[in-house]
């Protein structure tokens, strides 16, 4: 068991948290919410031990080994993915080489009955209870079962770390941590850079596989799924739910409610004891009574009411202009990248209205066939666009791309027309920009909240076709929540290129699967889709294994 006592963090006068106590028990699967800037990532980093609170301690049990994943990873480069993974087991190669120069020392003296001797042997003697004790695990395949499920091939093996983007070796050191087996597993947004099968594949290791775990992540659905029990940071303090998001939300709901009515209640006694006082307060008959109140109101601790969801607010996009009835129109589209064929006559057609959502592993060209409709890079065969498209396009390369000497409001007020200019504040706030924020100038903020910024951009331009590549990687679940009631309401055409479950749930009507350079149109949701890949998968290992 990790036990977390008296726990409080100040930065510069602030208390991020304050008196914090938890324990972590064998098995349990933990879900850590609250809004951002709470100290969720804090937390984490206090727990693996590369930040130290300002009170209190974290203890473990002796030989425990906690395995931490921050969100931006600072990798190098010089090996393959394969030794890169294989580093996982370097702690058991260097035990293995010092008991062999331990050995070595101990055959080449003949001073038996010397201390040091002694010594020499007791130590050898317990490093080899340690090493031996240790599962005998054919490494080589263990690396390989866990690269493999995190979406590597067998080519990516021998090839060097350098070729790979951010993306690619944060899921080398996931699968470093995974093959470590640690007692507790801390992952920062584990899922921002994985496709739906390595999603799935993860949850699977997380729920059977690993030990204790606790996440801090904006997928709902991956949550839901691999978690037990969730803990939320909240004004200062926690709350500590044995159940996973979705129940907690209900929970949470109930309790905001109990303390408002609790909050009323006090506020109504505490005005009546203060007209009471003030009555009162030159009546010689009534001093004692006016005093005890006063010490009373003095004495009181005041009912907190948790921090305000604001998902409650609401964002519309404009309407739509008119487009065609076919706004993308592709037949036998093919694109090749220095020789290498990334998608082969892919057709596809696209009506007005569709929303659609584009799904597959990672490489398999889904950008790339988005890049062929944006016209930004030349192809094989056709591809028309309908009359009167007109398009709204969001990347990760989109946000570097506003003015950078424009503060927050600026970049929205430019972009905001007619009614909706009077609530640019609710929305910046919505989307975590709030207080002296929105006077910051674009160029001083971090690429998440750029993104965000790009976001709210895109929700206030009117458009008639929606390609959004991976939106909700730096979004919050309370953001993307109003993001997606938005894009519901679209009245235009929708391209998601996403691994998103949960936001794509009840969203799209279409998908469409990448894979092999081919494009397979799966008419219905994503759960239909997901299950129908599933049964897909079976018949192919029977099929391998008949």
């Amino acid at each position: 068991m990790i036990s977390v006592d008296g726990l409080g963090v100040e930065f510069g006068g602030t208390v991020l948290f304050n008196n914090i106590s938890f324990a972590i028990n064998d098995q349990d699967k933990i879900a850590l919410m609250g809004k951002n800037g709470a100290g969720k990532s804090t937390m984490l980093k206090i727990l693996a031990g590369v930040r130290t609170p300002s009170t209190g301690r974290v203890t473990a049990p002796e030989g425990s080994v906690i395995a931490y994943l921050p969100q931006h990873l600072m990798t190098e480069d010089g090996r393959t993915v394969f030794e890169e993974t294989a580093q996982a087991f370097a702690h058991i190669h260097n035990m293995h080489a010092e008991i062999e120069e331990l050995n070595n020392q101990l055959n080449s003296r003949n001073d038996y009955e010397s201390d040091d001797y002694y010594a020499l042997i007791e130590k050898v003697s317990t490093l080899s209870e340690k090493f031996y004790s240790i599962e005998d695990t054919n490494y080589e395949s263990e690396v390989e079962k866990i690269l493999l499920g995190l979406g590597f091939s067998r080519e990516d093996f021998s090839r060097p770390t350098g070729e790979f983007s951010g993306g690619w070796r944060m899921r080398i050191e996931l699968a470093k941590i995974l093959l470590q087996k640690p007692d507790l597993i801390l992952l920062d947004e584990p899922t921002n850079h994985l496709d739906i099968e390595s999603i799935q594949w993860l949850e699977d290791f997380l729920v059977n596989s690993a030990k204790a775990v606790m996440v801090i992540s904006h997928d709902r659905a991956f949550v839901d799924n691999i978690t037990t029990r969730t803990i939320e940071i909240t004004m200062g303090r926690i709350y500590d739910y044995k159940v996973n998001y979705s129940q907690y939300l209900e929970l949470r709901k109930e309790r905001r409610e109990q303390q408002q009515r609790a909050y009323e209640d006090q506020q109504k006694m505490i005005a009546d004891n203060r007209d009471f006082i003030e009555r009162f307060k030159g009546t010689y008959s009534k001093t004692n009574q006016v005093q005890s109140r006063v010490r009373m109101l003095e004495k009181l601790e005041l009912v907190q009411v948790d921090e305000e969801d604001s998902s409650a607010l609401k964002l519309r996009f404009p309407p739509s202009p008119r487009s065609g009835s076919f706004p993308v129109i592709c037949e036998e589209l093919t694109k090749s990248y220095d020789g290498t064929t990334i998608i082969s006559k892919v057709s596809l057609t696209i009506k007005r209205g569709d929303k659609l959502a584009f799904v597959g592993r990672n490489g398999e060209g889904k950008s790339t066939l988005v890049k062929c409709i944006m016209g930004e890079i030349e192809h094989e065969g056709k591809m028309n666009l309908g009359h009167n498209v007109k398009i709204g396009y969001f990347a990760q390369n989109q946000a570097s791309l506003m003015d950078g000497e424009l503060t927050v409001f600026q970049t929205i007020d430019d972009v905001a027309k007619g009614e909706i200019r009077t609530k640019i504040k609710d929305i910046l706030g919505a989307f975590m920009f709030s207080g002296d924020d929105i006077f910051k100038k674009v160029k001083v903020l971090s690429g998440g909240e750029r993104t965000r910024l790009a976001m709210i951009k895109l929700l206030l331009e009117p458009v008639n076709l929606l390609i959004l590549d991976e939106p909700t990687n730096h979004l919050d679940i309370k953001t993307k929540d109003i993001l997606k009631s938005a894009l519901k309401e679209f009245d235009g055409t929708l391209i998601l290129v996403s691994h998103d479950r949960d936001f794509l749930d009840g969203l799209v009507d279409t998908v469409y699967e990448f894979g092999n350079k081919k494009v397979k149109e799966h008419l219905g949701d994503i759960h239909s889709f997901l299950a129908k890949k599933k049964m897909e998968n079976l018949r192919e290992i029977e099929r391998k294994l008949a």
